[in-house]
């Protein structure tokens, strides 16, 4: 093994050395060889996590199990956030019972914090329709001392069973909080109210609504605007527009407090038995808007809503409406609007966005993404360079990803080659579908020998090319000496 071991090991000294490695099997060899060479040294809990980390995103399980099993025998401190990933890693290679089973022995571990685990479990039992075990589990250990948050936790189920349309389990568990002595939060409204407006449980969601009113709305709040806004809108999508501009008018008085000069009458005439149920919504939104009391959240979240729902125009009143408050829209907008125009093929207008504004990591990956799904993929480029420069601005694995997806897909591999090796620079290890696109693409090009270079590259890190790529090299073969003699050299045992 060529590794150049310092005349003094620390645990950051090795959790850095295990993270450059491409090979996770190396890196499980450095992991064990590290205590032959030093007598003296201990792993601690963060060299253990980076060494967990690196095994599960592999998907090497086996030898994930055996690195869990001895961080329990060394009883060293781990932090929760170990175990989270390590059961999401279970979950995501279908060993249910595993993730179940690392949860349920926790308590033989040095972890004083349970909390993410708890939540992440608890949604993977509910996304598998395991309800009664998740049931079962949260009964068990909802209660013990090391789950710290109790409402976070209720408010992650209610959210989980919210997207499996299990919204009566949901209300359920959030009746149940009285008798747990917690509160919900304005959070725990907003995906209780999503979840049954969803299931068609109108009921249900405009009970939930008056018990806002003097429980989260008891001063009025503009942040709870978008609660609001859910079951207005589904009562208009039901097509009962009157009973929703009668909540309406309780909704200005009791939940946003606003004055009586804002509540102003509204025409839904138009809009009566079902007809132009859009207008309805409109005017509606209009006047949550006008109602709600002026505040960089409640502006914040209404437009990043309206983005992500696609009502463009409408989220430009508000925007500015926004600015006629003195609030200027935060980074989250500009994400949303970004996102919102490139899925619907505005990218011109997207770039525009990008250039007014002080772009995040996000806000550039939202537009390089759109710009490859459009096979603009040179521009997106050209985004990536900018990105490098900007200071503070740094590309991470979703950019490279993009990047080099969009550029295969266009056909420009050189560029795509390119960008590949710079994402390995910086330690980002693509997949096996990233490799094998690139290698059939170079051997189309007849680049036959760089697309062997990047079969040695998925070699050493434990990866194999798939069939379509497999196939493209044999042609490759057939027809070039000099490729034959690299890959004969790269399968030799």
């Amino acid at each position: 093994m060529n590794i150049r071991w310092p005349r003094v090991l620390t645990p950051t000294n090795l959790s850095q050395i295990i993270r450059n490695q491409k090979n996770p099997l190396k890196a499980l060899h450095i992991f064990n060889e590290a205590r032959n060479k030093y007598p003296n040294y201990h792993h601690n809990g963060p060299v253990y996590a980076t060494m967990i980390n690196k095994l599960s995103t592999s998907d090497r399980m086996l030898d994930m199990t055996q690195v869990i099993n001895q961080m329990k025998d060394d009883s060293c401190e781990c932090q929760d956030s170990v175990f989270s990933g390590a059961i999401k890693a279970y979950a995501k290679s279908g060993m249910l019972n595993e993730a179940i089973s690392l949860f349920k022995n926790l308590h033989h571990f040095n972890c004083v914090n349970w909390t993410e685990s708890f939540n992440t479990i608890l949604q993977i039992l509910v996304k598998e329709s395991k309800f009664e075990s998740a049931h079962r589990l949260f009964l068990e250990n909802f209660s013990k001392w090391e789950v710290k948050s109790r409402t976070r936790s209720l408010t992650w189920l209610i959210n989980v069973l919210g997207e499996k349309k299990r919204s009566d389990l949901a209300l359920q568990v959030f009746q149940e909080m009285n008798h747990q002595y917690c509160y919900p939060t304005r959070d725990t409204y907003q995906v209780l109210m999503r979840g049954l407006c969803e299931d068609g449980r109108i009921n249900e969601a405009i009970h939930l609504l008056y018990s806002m009113f003097w429980r989260i709305s008891e001063k009025g709040s503009g942040e709870d605007v978008l609660i609001y806004k859910i079951l207005l809108d589904t009562l208009c999508s039901y097509g009962h527009v009157e009973e929703a501009a009668d909540i309406l008018n309780k909704v200005l008085r009791k939940g946003l407090k606003a004055p009586k000069k804002k509540r102003m009458p509204l025409d839904f005439n138009l809009c009566r038995n079902g007809r132009d149920i859009e207008s309805a919504k409109s005017l509606i939104t209009h006047a949550l808007i006008k109602g709600v009391i002026p505040s960089y959240e409640s502006y914040n979240a209404m437009t990043v809503d309206l983005y992500l729902k696609g009502n463009l125009n409408l989220a430009e009143k508000v925007v500015q409406e926004m600015d006629s408050h003195g609030f200027k829209p935060g980074v989250l907008v500009y994400e949303a609007k970004v996102m919102a125009l490139c899925k619907e093929g505005m990218i011109d207008e997207a770039e525009k966005v990008v250039a007014n504004c002080v772009p995040s990591v996000n806000l550039y990956n939202c537009l390089i993404k759109g710009l490859c799904n459009e096979k603009r993929s040179l521009e997106a480029l050209g985004y990536y360079k900018k990105m490098c420069r900007q200071l503070g601005c740094v590309p991470n694995k979703e950019t490279y990803v993009s990047l080099v997806d969009g550029l295969c897909h266009d056909g420009r591999y050189i560029e795509a080659s390119e960008v590949l090796e710079k994402m390995l620079v910086n330690s980002y290890w693509p997949n096996s579908d990233t490799f094998s696109m690139l290698i059939k693409g170079l051997c189309l090009m007849g680049r036959s020998y760089e697309g062997i270079v990047w079969l040695e590259e998925m070699v050493s890190q434990e990866k194999m090319p798939h069939v379509s790529a497999w196939s493209s090299l044999v042609n490759s073969v057939i027809y070039d000496p000099v490729v034959t003699e690299g890959l004969s050299e790269i399968l030799e045992p």
